[in-house]
């Protein structure tokens, strides 16, 4: 809807970029509040934020790069326009969890704890970040001509299709977001065990995801099967074993 927040001369701040910026920010701010109740020295949890800050962009960069490989290969420079969108989540997660369970273990921290930590910081920091998201048009709707809450996007700068009433799915998976960190914030006062913030966490965003997927209308995402895209896939994928690890997780009582 605004793509371009300030613009004076060469310089050029996307509203993209910052609001990405503002929900890391956030995150990490609730990141280490929590931490410091546990008393873990928030140094320690503004490094791993970092590092799995710059984990997730390369890997959300790389698996949208690899999906639109003919376009890059024929225009390798456009790799790096990341404030034009192009941000896989699915691809930064599977690059940041490593990276993190690498700190973790270096630091001598406990994993899972870590990772319930941050898991609400996830959440509220994917939530803004789509706002980012709907500023730039990308990760645009479906065409929805009769639909009341339609947004039609008019700035030529913005990565949506002009001109055109669509479903505004960014905002959807937003307010997903929203409400996946309300759920999650409101467990923590009485979780049961270790794990349980984390997998909770991704049991909700893939059913978010795996639903918002369906009124997307990017072409860009690429596709499975039929109308099912690779991220609906994961979403399957994630779901199931966000199950099965809360099932093992309640039994074992970590």
């Amino acid at each position: 809807m605004h793509p371009i927040l300030i613009k004076i001369g060469p310089l050029t701040i996307h509203t993209y970029g910052v609001l990405i910026a503002a929900g890391f920010l956030l995150g990490l701010a609730l990141a280490v509040r929590q931490a410091r109740k546990q008393g873990i020295p928030a140094d320690k949890i503004v490094d791993l934020g970092f590092y799995m800050l710059i984990a997730a962009i390369i890997g959300s960069r790389l698996f949208f790069v690899l999906v639109e490989a003919g376009y890059f290969l024929r225009n390798p420079l456009d790799i790096f326009k990341i404030w034009q969108g192009g941000l896989v989540f699915y691809g930064g997660v599977i690059f940041a969890i490593p990276v993190a369970i690498w700190y973790a273990r270096k630091k001598g921290l406990d994993i899972w704890n870590i990772a319930d930590i941050f898991a609400p910081s996830l959440a509220i920091g994917h939530a803004i970040g789509r706002l980012g998201c709907f500023s730039a048009g990308c990760c645009y709707g479906k065409h929805a001509e009769d639909l009341p809450w339609a947004v039609t996007f008019l700035d030529p700068e913005s990565l949506a299709r002009i001109g055109i009433p669509l479903h505004p799915t960014q905002l959807y998976e937003s307010a997903g977001e929203f409400i996946n960190f309300l759920i999650l914030i409101t467990l923590r006062k009485r979780q049961a065990f270790k794990g349980q913030l984390f997998w909770s966490y991704l049991l909700i965003y893939s059913v978010v995801r795996f639903t918002v997927e369906f009124f997307r209308g990017d072409e860009v995402r690429g596709f499975l099967f039929g109308n099912i895209s690779i991220s609906q896939g994961i979403s399957v994928l994630l779901f199931l074993s966000a199950v099965a690890a809360i099932l093992v997780f309640r039994k074992k009582k970590l």
